[in-house]
């Protein structure tokens, strides 16, 4: 994601979706990076993820809408038509990443760290999004091919670690045909395509828009914006997004790149986007 060319996340520890917070791997880390502006400017979007009802009623409405398209392609598919497919993205997708970024709440950390997620990926078990599994072991139940195809980078071992992450859940048609592990780049609209080859792709799931479609890879805000709003018919049919507002490639508008380093002066600009839009209150 971004300029480093991996699949990160930016925040989120695990009330709802994961049990505990990773603290294990404290003992072996590096001293850890102390909040620059007296308070952590993470701990809102993390304690939403955590806590709120409406971020885990967001992902039953986004795999509700999902299988309302899926009945809807599975009806009008005809005898010689292309076999229906589905094309997802794994962490904050369908793969829940909050014990990661609790633990980094614990330690006072603002912004992401390869270090600890490296060590995550491999040492605890990410678990399935509210409603993510049901609605995957459905689609399989009716025929329709799942693809996973996500960024990470982890070394040589990397296709390995997804492969277990996915497994690890049980989710349908895991095994090396269905799974597409980008090492060296986000753009996964070449996989895509191959796929869309073979296969009716009705889906696209996703948390980032670039997960869904490359024309979103901008580094623009206003583009970005501009681009969902020529886009809109998509989403709620073959494009379905979910919640992430701590991780993504609108972090990469705002700094440049997605994982920006901790220094007073992106926390400036965390404020800066906060207040692009502010009531200015008259003076007395």
């Amino acid at each position: 994601m971004g300029l480093s060319l991996s699949y990160r996340k930016l925040i989120v520890p695990a009330v709802l979706l994961c049990a505990g917070s990773f603290s294990a791997l404290a003992s072996e880390e590096a001293e850890p990076s102390k909040p620059l502006s007296g308070s952590n400017l993470l701990i809102s979007a993390v304690a939403w993820k955590q806590t709120a009802a409406e971020y885990r009623a967001l992902y039953y409405q986004g795999f509700n809408i999902a299988k309302l398209h899926l009945d809807n392609a599975l009806q009008r598919h005809g005898e010689g038509d292309k076999p229906l497919a589905i094309i997802t993205d794994a962490d904050d997708t369908i793969l829940s990443t909050n014990a990661y970024w609790g633990h980094l709440i614990e330690q006072d950390m603002e912004f992401f760290n390869d270090p600890i997620w490296d060590r995550w990926v491999v040492e605890a078990q990410p678990v399935a999004t509210p409603g993510a599994k049901e609605f995957l072991d459905y689609a399989a139940s009716k025929g329709v091919e799942i693809f996973y195809v996500t960024s990470r980078e982890q070394g040589e071992d990397t296709f390995n670690i997804a492969l277990n992450n996915l497994k690890g859940n049980d989710f349908p048609f895991v095994d090396a045909e269905h799974l597409t592990v980008l090492r060296e780049t986000s753009n996964k609209e070449t996989r895509q395509k191959e796929i869309a080859n073979d296969f009716n792709v009705v889906l696209y799931l996703g948390d980032n828009l670039n997960d869904l479609s490359r024309s979103y890879y901008v580094t623009d805000v206003e583009e970005r914006l501009a681009l969902v709003d020529e886009q809109k018919s998509k989403f709620g049919f073959e494009h379905i997004i979910f919640p992430n507002p701590t991780d993504g490639h609108w972090v990469r508008a705002i700094f440049g790149e997605s994982e920006p380093p901790a220094s007073v002066e992106n926390v400036n600009k965390f404020r800066d986007a906060a207040t692009r839009h502010s009531w200015q209150a008259p003076t007395e």
